[in-house]
């Protein structure tokens, strides 16, 4: 068959994190990449063991299970768990090389979200990743302010593709740290996971 007929690359989209919980702005991203970078399926992979995080994350079969539920009706998302089924430091690379050998002529898109893409240069095999993934940074639409937002030119052998996305008031730390106050977060995280983190009664501390 010639260059006319084959068949377009696959596009799979790779969005890690600790989701410790996931909330609102996590699916705006998720669905953000789906639509605009044109995926055929994004892997959602929660965080095993965090080797860049200050404090302990809350216990992988919780942020699995919240995740699972927060992304449940996501047409292309699916939950991958495979670093929290690996043992040892989570690192991206290792999830990407996965992809890559099980699909290896598609085309890898990490996608993240700004604060990410701050630590990018100091990630484990950043060159590797640039390699094998073009890197897609969440940048809010409204947000004008020059100061703050990564600068491409910190990885000049990285491809980069575009992905905006709304203004929105939602992270992680406010969710734990109004829940640790007696605060609701229903207009903070999806009503599954407001559910789930109530019943199991997490955060009830400040992480």
């Amino acid at each position: 068959m010639g260059l006319s007929g084959a068949a377009p690359a696959r596009r799979i989209g790779v969005f890690g994190g600790a989701f410790d919980p996931p909330h609102n702005a996590h699916l705006a991203l998720a669905d953000a990449a789906v639509a605009q970078l044109q995926l055929d399926v994004l892997h959602v992979v929660p965080t095993g063991q965090a080797w860049h995080k200050p404090r302990p994350l809350t216990d992988s079969a919780h942020r699995l299970a919240m995740v699972q539920l927060a992304f449940a009706n996501h047409p292309r998302v699916v939950v991958d768990d495979c670093e929290i089924r690996r043992t040892g430091p989570s690192y991206t690379i290792d999830t990407l090389r996965a992809l890559h050998s099980t699909e290896p002529n598609a085309q890898l898109l990490l996608v993240m979200g700004e604060d990410q893409a701050h630590s990018l240069n100091r990630w484990h095999e950043i060159s590797a990743i640039t390699q094998l993934a073009i890197i897609s940074i969440a940048r809010r639409a409204e947000n004008t302010k020059a100061e703050g937002q990564f600068d491409p030119k910190n990885l000049p052998h990285a491809v980069f593709q575009p992905l905006q996305l709304p203004l929105m008031q939602a992270s992680a730390t406010e969710v734990r740290a109004r829940l640790a106050a007696g605060e609701g977060v229903d207009h903070l995280v999806p009503d599954a996971v407001a559910r789930y983190i109530a019943k199991h009664l997490l955060y009830q501390t400040t992480r």
